[in-house]
């Protein structure tokens, strides 16, 4: 190589096993912390004959899980990440230097799991997948993320698109997002995924979400008896056997509304007031009032909405919301700027969900394909308890998964194993090393 100033440069292969995913030690004491993998493990159930049995179900679960969150997005990496000592150690081989870890063709089969045991079932679909335990796992976790049980909180619901590029079982194509796609249901309670239930997208946005939310409330108020539930959810959601259910289980609700020109008309005098406001001072001028409104034939009885009556420079903006809520507990102001707009943060979440690619559904049976959004969902939990449990007093507690990715799991690190150490020296000129040692002390604690 050219020389720099008067010294030789010489590059050579001899590091021994280096590995860019140092950081993702942190996540191995996360996962022990939340005993994740174990749990997880329990919600399959493993038919393969024991004595050939070289890669546990728990194994393979932690093996996809960090590749997951550290960026390997694809069963095909795996093939490059087979002798990758660190890697190994996170997903609990005895002789990190020694064992290889699963090739793709393993996790293809894990991937293949069948949700319930069927008969006959191929013989190579040996390891059954229980759904069921998988969600209550879910909501056991979210339980466990809270010292002392919650006064109230608030579930959103939302529906997001998930593109196709092939020709998958169930491909439809979708009139608002401009393509074929997948419609999964998202629940979330602020940064805790709760639910996420693949659907085709030739339904409306709301199919599902009753019963999701059923067994949500039920489970919720088993934890916690005394616990207030509100719903929040864009005007997709605002369907009446919904709004009826929550007002017959004393669930609260805030949706929004789409807008008509009854509910325009009800609303001209604000809105023609706003529009004045607009012209004599410049800003954009906003006005909330509410009204007791029920449509003609959709609705079984008379509810509040709340009407933002927005005028801009380029015109009217009316927005409307429909609730359960009463005026002496939000004011229209309040319960439309700080509850109702406050759910624009989940749309941060479901991005989320993407950077730890629920998106790569890209077999051909639609039923093979829920297991990669649990498989995504777990990989989030990992991630997010690290945010929540060791970055909390940083300047990454608000991060996004790719953010902490970058910044506190890639770090480059040389793996040296001896009889009775595995050593991981990780990178000294890494601007991160206090604030690591910092999380490794939190999880520690």
């Amino acid at each position: 190589m050219a020389p720099a100033f008067r010294r030789e440069v010489v590059a050579r292969f001899d590091a021994g096993p280096v590995s860019s995913d140092g950081g993702a030690l942190l996540l191995r004491e996360v996962a022990r912390k939340i005993n994740l993998l174990p749990r997880l493990a329990t919600c399959f159930t493993d038919g393969r004959e024991a004595g050939r049995v070289e890669h546990t179900v728990e194994q393979l679960l932690a093996q996809r899980l960090y590749a997951l969150a550290l960026g390997y997005e694809d069963r095909n990496d795996h093939d490059r990440l087979r002798l990758d000592p660190l890697l190994a150690l996170l997903t609990g081989k005895r002789e990190p230097a020694e064992e290889p870890l699963a090739s793709k063709s393993t996790l293809n089969r894990l991937e293949l799991t069948r949700p319930s045991a069927e008969t006959p079932a191929p013989r190579y679909q040996t390891i059954l997948f229980a759904p069921a335990a998988a969600d209550q796992l879910l909501l056991q976790l979210f339980v466990e993320a809270h010292r002392s049980p919650p006064q109230e909180i608030v579930l959103d619901l939302d529906a997001t698109d998930d593109p196709l590029q092939g020709k998958q079982e169930g491909r439809c194509f979708h009139g608002y997002y401009g393509h074929s796609c997948y419609l999964p249901l998202y629940v979330f309670c602020g940064d805790h995924r709760l639910c996420a239930r693949l659907r085709t997208a030739d339904g409306d946005a709301s199919a599902g979400a009753l019963g999701e939310i059923q067994r949500l409330v039920s489970q919720l108020r088993q934890h916690w008896p005394a616990v207030r539930i509100t719903l929040r959810a864009d005007s997709g959601f605002c369907r009446e056997e919904l709004m009826r259910w929550c007002e017959d289980h004393q669930v609260d609700f805030v949706f929004g509304l789409a807008r008509n020109r009854r509910l325009e008309a009800l609303r001209a005098d604000t809105l023609a007031e706003a529009r004045q406001q607009q012209e004599s001072t410049g800003p954009p001028a906003r006005l909330f009032r509410a009204l007791r409104y029920q449509t003609r034939e959709s609705w079984s009885r008379e509810r509040r909405v709340v009407g933002k009556a927005e005028h801009l420079d380029k015109g009217a903006n009316p927005r409307f919301i429909v609730t359960s809520l009463s005026a002496e507990q939000w004011a229209a102001r309040a319960l439309y700027e700080d509850l109702y707009c406050a759910r624009g943060e989940m749309e941060n979440r479901i991005k989320e969900q993407f950077q730890l690619f629920a998106d790569r559904l890209s077999r051909h049976w639609l039923w093979s394909h829920p297991l990669r959004l649990y498989l995504s969902a777990f990989a989030y939990v990992l991630v997010d308890s690290l945010r929540r449990l060791a970055l909390s007093r940083t300047t990454l507690a608000q991060a996004e998964v790719n953010t902490i990715r970058l910044r506190r799991l890639k770090i480059g690190a040389i793996v040296k194993v001896s009889g009775r150490r595995l050593w991981v020296s990780l990178s000294s000129a890494h601007p991160a090393a206090r604030v690591f040692a910092q999380a490794w002390q939190a999880l520690r604690c």
